[in-house]
């Protein structure tokens, strides 16, 4: 199997961190700590040649802005996606906060939002909404964050977000929006992804040969278990993989050395 050129390869970095060993009282443990799996994920894929890197909304988890902070601080050519949900805070602070980090990574953040998450889960953070709601304020909430990127005044008034004279002044506007990855295969979710995404995304196991044509324009990716996949995706239109592996480097240097058209 040959992987074309224009594929771009994606680690899904960890979000939790190990425990540390329960010693005896009397033990001294003084091995470094092993307290940056994403960081140290993020290092590698950076250096093997990774195109990019995705932070997922994890519940129990570390927190997804964080993460992407610290690997894009530790890394030069990487872009690190994150993954949040949209109840986690107002699409104003979002955009200003991922302003600031596209201001110090020279532009490599992206964003891809979890609208459809599981209902206790969204409970669990306060927030209530659900059914086709949760894609029209996924709506509002881009159409937010994009009004006050580009400066202002902004005025806005929908159904979950109201802003009035809001706008970023330079330099946190000169800075490039995040590349909006979505996801889902509902009516409202492929319209959502229409009016707002980079790229859409989509699980292994989707129809995507129904599903890519009602997304002109974009870019597809997909979730893939195993890099011997890649190539029967890439002949749908896929250019966006994502993978987890715990040996990033590794597979890193087996994607060049399976890759053509160089």
């Amino acid at each position: 199997m040959t992987i074309p050129s224009a594929a771009r390869f994606h680690v899904v970095l960890p979000t939790r961190s190990p425990a540390a060993a329960r010693l005896p009282a009397f033990v001294t443990d003084v091995r470094p700590a092993l307290a940056d799996p994403a960081g140290r994920a993020a290092v590698a894929a950076d250096l093997s040649g990774w195109a990019g890197a995705l932070v997922p909304f994890d519940p129990g988890g570390q927190e997804s802005f964080t993460v992407a902070a610290g690997a894009l601080r530790r890394t030069r050519h990487l872009r690190v996606v994150a993954e949040f949900h949209p109840a986690v805070a107002t699409p104003v602070y979002a955009a200003k906060l991922s302003a600031s980090l596209q201001r110090f990574s020279a532009g490599r953040l992206g964003w891809r939002l979890a609208v459809d998450v599981d209902p206790a889960v969204a409970r669990a953070h306060g927030d209530f909404v659900t059914g086709a709601a949760r894609a029209r304020r996924a709506g509002e909430f881009l159409t937010v964050a994009k009004g006050v990127w580009g400066g202002g005044p902004f005025d806005f008034g929908g159904g979950f977000y109201e802003v009035v004279g809001g706008g970023f002044a330079a330099p946190l506007s000169s800075s490039p929006f995040p590349e909006v990855h979505l996801s889902g295969t509902s009516p409202e979710a492929l319209e959502l992804s229409r009016r707002h995404a980079d790229v859409h995304v989509f699980a292994a196991d989707d129809d995507l040969a129904a599903l890519i044509p009602e997304l002109p324009g974009l870019r597809y990716g997909v979730h893939l278990p195993s890099i011997d996949a890649a190539g029967a995706y890439a002949a749908l239109g896929v250019t966006e993989f994502f993978l987890q592996t715990e040996d990033v480097y590794r597979l890193g240097e087996h994607v060049k050395e399976r890759a053509v058209d160089r």
